[in-house]
């Protein structure tokens, strides 16, 4: 129940892995294309394929359009307290040149009413987790988009803690740029990441860093030599890649998001949110103070409860073969929708002895 850390490989991944190892072994060649890889992820997150962009992570994505976007004198970013390090650190780095705003939490929970006080004209980016790692709130990023745009901002999304677990609509809640990982809740290998940018932005930006993929397919696609003269970028995301992505990583991450729309990203949800609240209950139940909301529009994957030394009752249920980690002072739980309500029970009852 460590999703939020890393996943374990479900079986269709390892054997589109495998066959790859294989075919690749025999062969040396790669059958299909790179195009295939972007398709599963669109889905999920309801885009097109041509918005989005092969990245290795979740960093790597954010610092691309950190890197990317043009700043005005004076400019700032909103961010909140409870942010992962990655959302945060493009925009602190000497050369950054922006003003970093924090929006503090109320009891666990980024509140719009102070994301609202905190943006303004001079505002570029709102970059945010849909879900915060530490303690699962889940944002709305439709109403985020909302006060990015009033203000001409653009807002940036770290969906790596609820790809797989959350649905997640680009669309309809007028996202930007939203980057995401593969190897917690899409249970694909690291080295495999999406970077999402609105179709309307994509030939607006320049990269920061080009390379062969970064070109017009038909730039490379010919038996002539390749035009290294003139830098003509692809029209499309792929734009924002630099070169050869780890196409192991992608097969099996494709194969992972596959089980994942074949199930169903509603039925997934709604399963997991079945799961924290039950896991909620019962450690209420017990004493334990928890550090998620517990309303169900802002809860996701991740509950986190309050412990006394956490990292050695974690270490005690590894034991036990139990999986969980230890975060912001107490012990962070995330199953999945595999996960039952035996195995939440078992966890308590360990954790309670």
């Amino acid at each position: 129940m460590n999703h939020a850390a890393i996943s374990p490989y479900p079986k269709p991944v390892l054997e589109a892995m495998r066959k790859h190892i294989e075919e690749f072994s025999e062969f040396g060649t790669i059958s299909g294309n790179l195009d295939d890889l972007r398709k599963p992820f669109a889905k999920l997150v309801n885009s097109r394929p041509d918005e989005i962009a092969l990245v290795p992570n979740t960093s790597t994505g954010l610092n691309i359009v950190a890197n990317m976007l043009d700043y005005a004198s004076g400019s700032n970013v909103v961010v909140t307290d409870i942010e992962y390090p990655s959302v945060v650190y493009p925009w602190l780095k000497k050369k950054a040149r922006v003003d970093v705003r924090y929006v503090k939490n109320v009891d666990g929970r980024i509140l719009l009413k102070d994301v609202k006080k905190a943006v303004d004209d001079k505002t570029a980016v709102i970059a945010i987790s849909h879900v915060e790692y530490a303690n699962g709130f889940r944002n709305d990023l439709g109403s985020l988009a909302e006060i990015a745009h009033e203000h001409g901002a653009f807002l940036l999304v770290d969906a790596i803690q609820s790809a797989g677990a959350m649905r997640i609509d680009v669309k309809q809640d007028h996202v930007d740029f939203l980057t995401a990982a593969c190897y917690k809740w899409l249970l694909g290998p690291a080295g495999a990441g999406f970077l999402y940018v609105s179709k309307e932005l994509v030939e607006k930006f320049e990269p920061p860093f080009a390379g062969w993929a970064s070109a017009k397919p038909e730039v490379f696609e010919t038996i002539n030599l390749w035009d290294i003269w003139t830098l003509d970028l692809s029209e499309t995301a792929s734009r924002f890649e630099v070169g050869s992505p780890s196409i192991i990583s992608f097969i099996g991450a494709s194969a992972a998001i596959q089980l994942l729309l074949n199930v169903g990203i509603a039925r997934i949800e709604t399963r997991i949110l079945h799961l924290t609240e039950h896991l909620m209950d019962e450690m209420e139940r017990h004493g334990l103070k928890s550090q998620t909301p517990r309303d169900e529009e802002c809860r996701s994957g991740i509950t986190n409860f309050l412990i006394d030394r956490p990292e050695e009752r974690v270490e005690q249920l590894l034991k036990k073969g139990i999986i969980v980690s230890a975060r912001a002072h107490g012990i962070r739980v995330s199953p999945h929708f595999y996960n039952t309500e035996e195995e939440i029970d078992r966890f308590v009852a360990e954790l309670s002895a």
